[in-house]
């Protein structure tokens, strides 16, 4: 018999009530309970990136989180970035065809923001160690790394 627990979150912005098992991790809640798709089933043992969320401002990957430890804490996901208007990342990544097929892009999104958020400047080789923990199979990590320094450009002033 699986043990469940109720757990209440509050997931970009809004907060949420779940009866989950003890094994359910954060992705399956957000995704199968919350019907959050933006995170993505990747690798399901945290070496993808796809599936990137953060959990009380910090980029966690959300496939080797359990739900059930969250129960209070503050998740946003790609749901959660740009719901009004795209944000910088997202329009540098629209403008530089950063994205093939799309199924990284969210993780990738979302570990930027939450370096932009916490790096006021972040440095190249910063930017490119924070997109070290994501995969893409289909750019060749080029165009991802323009965008993002196109969005650190934006943010800092520097470009229009």
């Amino acid at each position: 018999m699986a043990v469940e627990s109720v757990i209440e979150l509050v997931v970009n912005g809004d907060k949420k009530r779940l009866l989950v098992p003890a094994n359910r991790s954060l992705l399956d809640a957000l995704r199968d309970d919350l019907g959050l798709t933006g995170s993505k089933h990747g690798c399901d043992v945290g070496d993808c990136g796809a599936c990137t969320v953060e959990v009380e401002g910090i980029a966690q990957l959300s496939c080797v989180r359990l739900a059930a430890t969250c129960d209070g804490l503050n998740i946003k996901t790609i749901e959660g970035i740009g719901s009004d208007k795209p944000s910088v990342v997202q329009v540098a990544f629209d403008e530089c065809v950063a994205s093939q097929c799309g199924y990284c892009t969210p993780g990738f999104v979302v570990a930027l923001e939450q370096l932009f958020n916490t790096q006021n400047d972040p440095t190249d080789a910063q930017i490119k160690r924070c997109l070290g923990s994501n995969i893409c199979r289909c750019t060749g990590y080029t165009k991802i790394i323009d965008a993002a320094i196109l969005a650190r450009e934006r943010r800092m002033g520097r470009v229009p």
